[in-house]
């Protein structure tokens, strides 16, 4: 298969010589009038140099890190050519982890507000069947999972992918490093051959372009690079001994005070680890790590979106994907040895043309990483600080600004984010500004409300009604 690659100059060339401006797309007016809605002022480089490509029914092989807007790429292309009123299964997106699953789901979601009767179903494990059953009792038009459970929905005949048009591998890269190679490849051989495949990936690898050899017919290959620039971010480098980690990450987080952060480290037994350790120097910190339960990895998520939790805890997998914005810091508790990784972490940090802060603890054992981040960066040196210069405020506490509401309903019971903000501004006793995110799933939805009205929006929800019913509302602590 003949592959048709657009290198760094043609890209440029041609995202400046289109127009990058949704309405310059052919698509259909309820979509375009959705994108306007949802102030998609301009089109991002990916979706610039792609759409072109995706509307025209062409095979795609994209590399593109983290929030760079290929989510809206693949979504707006799918959902132009969806077919509402056929029952079948058209569309097929498999993501490697669950957090990216549900955030793909819930952009797909918000692009096709507007058309109606369109059915989407998430289908990942970690989750009860019996539900999931339920729902593929009529055929969804689109599916968004992970390999493990479409294959298994697959083995029971549940799900039938006979009819897609369209099979999106999100993330694929990640996908190939937690071992789905085989499973990708026979979940893929139950589609049909005329379909179109799109292959997004942070990185451009041998086994992403060996797959993309085997799946996709000629495909558009883009590349959208210099995406992240260092001058957005101050990098800090702190040399420290293995048993001083811990302490001097409570004096990062103590000098620099960041609302917000998310610490990097390698396992999950650290993170478990930390998490337990910065609590009991009563810092707000929650660890997202691959033992938590579906249920407790969305309350996590939910707390520490919502403003409500000062510092998350994660692996790279368990952070691939997550759609955090405004995140002031982020801290390497430990190097990973990967530099591209390095890259991918700290560029979560500096979006949407905000300052970011990237600090990285490292020991004399990790000299090699450094060279390598050197290396990769094009940077002559490294420029590292003493931990002596942290500068530790007298009593510092950090005290997240929010906090969040649990409200045993969702979804299911059509319950919208309009009903709760309504709920509790009624009165007037609380304005609608003091209100943070508010996150629905289909039976619990979770919202962030500021500290200093904690107590007022919880009695107002657990003590009136919410669309004329009693709601059981409690605080996360």
């Amino acid at each position: 298969m003949m592959r048709a690659q657009l290198t760094q100059a043609q890209t440029k060339a041609m995202s400046s010589s289109h127009s990058t401006s949704f309405k310059s797309l052919p698509l259909r007016p309820e979509l375009q009038t959705n994108i306007a809605t949802l102030a998609y002022d301009s089109m991002t480089p990916v979706q610039a140099q792609s759409l072109p490509h995706l509307l025209t029914g062409k095979d795609v092989i994209a590399q593109a890190k983290t929030g760079s807007g290929k989510t809206a790429a693949f979504a707006i292309s799918l959902l132009n050519k969806l077919e509402a009123q056929s029952y079948r299964t058209q569309v097929l997106v498999l993501c490697p982890t669950r957090e990216l699953a549900e955030q793909v789901a819930a952009e797909i979601r918000r692009l096709a507000s507007t058309i109606p009767n369109v059915k989407l179903l998430t289908l990942c494990g970690g989750k009860p069947m019996g539900p999931q059953l339920a729902s593929l009792r009529r055929d969804p038009h689109i599916v968004v999972g992970t390999p493990g459970r479409i294959l298994k929905h697959i083995e029971k005949e549940t799900l039938h992918l006979d009819s897609v048009q369209t099979l999106v591998l999100d993330e694929a890269d990640r996908m190939l490093d937690m071992g789905f190679h085989d499973d990708i490849m026979e979940i893929i051989s139950k589609t049909p051959s005329s379909r179109q495949s799109l292959l997004f990936s942070a990185t451009y690898s041998e086994s992403i372009k060996k797959i993309s050899k085997s799946v996709q017919n000629n495909p558009v290959d883009i590349r959208v690079e210099g995406s992240f620039s260092s001058a957005d971010t101050d990098e800090v480098f702190i040399l420290v001994e293995n048993h001083e980690r811990t302490e001097t990450l409570f004096k990062v987080i103590a000098h620099y005070s960041p609302e917000s952060s998310i610490v990097f480290c390698n396992t999950k037994q650290q993170c478990q680890k930390l998490e337990k350790e910065l609590k009991d120097k009563d810092l707000h910190a929650l660890a997202l790590h691959g033992d938590l339960e579906q249920f407790e990895r969305d309350q996590v998520l939910a707390q520490f979106s919502g403003k409500a939790s000062s510092i998350l805890i994660a692996t790279d997998v368990a952070a691939r994907g997550l759609d955090i914005k405004e995140l002031a810091a982020v801290i390497n508790f430990e190097l990973s040895r990967d530099p591209e990784v390095y890259i991918h972490r700290i560029g979560r940090t500096a979006r949407a043309g905000s300052k970011g802060l990237a600090v990285s603890l490292f020991t004399t054992m990790d000299k090699r990483q450094l060279k390598a981040i050197e290396e990769y960066q094009g940077a002559t040196a490294v420029t590292t600080v003493e931990k002596t210069s942290l500068d530790v405020p007298a009593a510092f506490k950090l005290y997240p600004p929010m906090v969040t509401l649990f409200v045993n309903a969702g979804r299911k019971e059509k319950l919208r984010a309009g009903d709760l903000l309504g709920a509790l501004t009624a009165s007037g006793e609380i304005l609608g500004d003091q209100i943070g995110k508010i996150t629905l799933f289909d039976k619990i939805a979770y919202v962030a409300v500021q500290q200093q009205i904690a107590k007022k929006a919880l009695a107002i929800l657990t003590d009136g009604k919410i669309k004329g019913r009693k709601i059981r509302v409690r605080r996360i602590l």
